[in-house]
C-alpha cells in the first residue's frame, strides 16, 4: 500500500507508492482514485501535462487565480527539489511553503493543493517531470510568484537558476495576495 505523508502545510501531501520490482523491471500505480481519495485526495484530474528541463532549471512559481489547479506531480527521469506555496489569502498557512526531493529513482509524488504556487529546479542533468491537473490551463490567468521571495526563503539548490523571462519577472508575496483578494471580490 502506498504512504501518504502529510508535509509541513499539512494540506501537502508526499506520496510514497508502493513499487513491485523484480528482474524483469518494475510496477506501480500512479494514481488510483479510491485510495488516493480515502487518504485527502479526492480530486478530478482534468488535464496531464509533461516537461523535460536541463540542470539548473527553475521553473515556477506557478499559480492561476481563478482557475486555480491542484496537481499530483513527480519525477520520471532526474530529479527535482519541487515546491509547493499556500497562497491561499484566508489560510492560517498562508506564505507557508513545503518542499520534496522527487526522483525517479524514489518514485515520489507530491499532491499540490488548489491555492498553492507551485515550482521545481533540476538537480540532475536531466529531468522529465509529470503532473495531473485538476483545471484547465487559462491563458492569462497564471501569474507567478518570485522565486527568490526573501520573505520565504525557499533553500533552492541551485543558486543562479536558467529561468524564463516570465519567471525572473515573478510577483512578491504581497502583490499575489493583493491579486487573489481582487479576484475574489
Amino acid at each position: 500500500m502506498p504512504r501518504f505523508l502529510r508535509q509541513s502545510v499539512p494540506d501537502v501531501i508526499l506520496v510514497e507508492p508502493d513499487v513491485h520490482r523484480d528482474d524483469r523491471g518494475f510496477f506501480l500505480e500512479t494514481w488510483q482514485r479510491d485510495r488516493y481519495r480515502e487518504s485527502g485526495i479526492d480530486v478530478e484530474f482534468v488535464q496531464d501535462n509533461h516537461s523535460r528541463s536541463a540542470h539548473g532549471v527553475l521553473r515556477g512559481l506557478h499559480l492561476q487565480v481563478r482557475h486555480p489547479q491542484g496537481k499530483l506531480v513527480r519525477c520520471v527521469e532526474g530529479e527535482v527539489f519541487d515546491v509547493a506555496v499556500d497562497v491561499r489569502p484566508d489560510s492560517p498557512t498562508f506564505g507557508k511553503w513545503s518542499a520534496a526531493t522527487l526522483s525517479a529513482a524514489s518514485f515520489r509524488q507530491l499532491w499540490v493543493p488548489p491555492g498553492f504556487a507551485h515550482g521545481f529546479c533540476v538537480v540532475s542533468e536531466n529531468a522529465q517531470f509529470e503532473y495531473k491537473c485538476t483545471d484547465f490551463w487559462a491563458r492569462g490567468d497564471e501569474i507567478t510568484l518570485a522565486w527568490d521571495e526573501p520573505t520565504l526563503a525557499i533553500p533552492w539548490p541551485v543558486t543562479d537558476p536558467s529561468l524564463s523571462e516570465k519567471d525572473r519577472g515573478g510577483l512578491s508575496l504581497a502583490e499575489v495576495r493583493e491579486r487573489l483578494e481582487q479576484a475574489a471580490r
